[in-house]
């Protein structure tokens, strides 16, 4: 399922940039001052993303059913096999996290506590599901601002709505580049043993007796 996530939430990036090309209104600022627009033209035209906005929505709309289906899959299996316990953060994640980021950055020498995943990566992938579940809920509220109207106004009505999604989808680049530099840095073998699901170890040699020894 997290194989199956990396090429829809993909897909659903891309579409999503093809439908907000159309309407580019976000942007950093300070003040009066814009720092940075959401997105400049040279970002659309090195991507070579082009200017389709019909084919941005469709696109949008049918891999949206496969990505929520696997989201509550990925949930389903997580609850139905156990996994949740190795996943949610505890109450003393949030205070033994920051150590895990200092050890990270070497400025701590001693490493914090690591079960399954550790404190910090607790609250990551915990949060990440969450975002996931806040995509769905807030792209569904544009999706269809009056058939499902309360749920629009519940999140602000339509503008706040597609301003939440949009940051969500922005948060989900951002896990995804510091995810993948936490795995490229755990080395090679991670790296491979993620993808293929194996690991290679080097075989010990078991002790030969004296018996065995004589004979050879």
């Amino acid at each position: 399922m997290h194989w199956i996530n990396f090429p829809l939430l993909a897909l659903m990036i891309w579409s999503g940039l093809l439908i907000y090309w159309a309407n580019a209104v976000y942007s950093l600022r300070l003040g009066y001052y814009e720092v940075f627009h959401f997105f400049p033209p040279w970002f659309y035209e090195t991507l070579g993303i082009p200017y389709r906005l019909a084919e941005g929505l469709q696109l949008h709309f049918f891999f949206m059913w496969l990505f929520t289906a696997n989201g509550i899959a990925y949930i389903f299996y997580t609850f139905l096999s156990g996994e949740w316990r190795a996943l949610l953060p505890v109450p003393a994640s949030f205070r033994r996290a920051p150590l895990v980021a200092l050890h990270d950055a070497h400025i701590v020498k001693n490493k914090p506590p690591q079960g399954k995943y550790n404190d910090a990566q607790r609250i990551a992938y915990t949060g990440v599901i969450l975002m996931g579940a806040g995509s769905v809920i807030t792209g569904l509220s544009i999706y269809k601002p009056t058939q499902i109207g309360w749920l629009t106004s519940l999140l602000g009505g339509y503008e706040w709505a597609r301003w939440e999604h949009f940051w969500l989808m922005v948060l989900f680049v951002l896990f995804f580049g510091v995810h993948v530099f936490q795995v490229a840095m755990a080395g090679w073998a991670n790296f491979r043993s993620m993808i293929t699901g194996y690991d290679v170890v080097d075989a010990e040699t078991p002790p030969v007796s004296k018996e065995e020894a004589v004979e050879v």
